[in-house]
């Protein structure tokens, strides 16, 4: 019995041997490297995101000072972030809701900016009009603020400009946008839009 048990699995291992299998059922193993992710270097991340394409209604904005960022809204629908730059320490950024009262697409500081004397060389590259001296032949020439959105009567308003250190206050008082969210707002945000400033 025991002879016979043995012959048959004698038997089944030499069909086995015999056997080819096809080709889609030999397993073939493929070596792979492996894919590094890593976290996303600070200095590459966005300085705003917009979604509001084709998106209609009213437009308002709300800006946190203690995040350094605005939010855009459409019919109350978040469509937008961005970092901004308010105020540095000694330039405060006053906190309310304003209206936006005037828009100039090519507006000049007639605060900040810098003085060149005749030959047109900078004097003094950080200005304040009525406080630097300006030289014989010399004057001063307003810093620029493109898509200029007036907030308030004293000078404070929204415009493009430099945000050097995302997160970080740099202005003299306005709010500074990237100069890409600067112009969407300034072309959906009519006179009147409202503007809101928070802590």
């Amino acid at each position: 019995m025991e002879s016979v048990r043995l012959a048959l699995i004698g038997l089944t291992l030499l069909a086995l041997s015999a056997c080819q299998f096809p080709e889609t059922f030999v397993r073939q193993e493929v070596i792979r490297k492996p894919i590094l992710v890593q976290p996303a270097d600070s200095s590459s991340s966005p300085l705003y995101v917009w979604h509001g394409s084709g998106q209609p209604g009213t437009v308002c904005v709300t800006i946190d000072l203690s995040e350094q960022k605005a939010y855009i809204f459409k019919n109350s629908q978040n469509v937008a972030w961005t970092y901004v730059a308010t105020g540095r320490r000694g330039f405060t950024t006053p906190t309310g809701t304003f209206r936006i009262s005037e828009k100039v697409v090519d507006k000049r500081s007639n605060r900040y900016g810098t003085i060149v004397d005749g030959n047109g060389n900078t004097v003094h590259s950080n200005a304040t009009a009525g406080v630097h001296r300006i030289p014989s032949g010399g004057r001063f020439v307003g810093a620029k603020m493109p898509y200029w959105m007036r907030l308030t009567g004293n000078g404070v308003g929204m415009h493009a400009g430099r945000i050097p250190n995302p997160g970080s206050p740099a202005s003299h008082g306005c709010v500074r946008l990237p100069y890409g969210m600067a112009a969407t707002i300034y072309a959906l945000a009519p006179t009147g839009t409202q503007v809101t400033i928070v802590h």
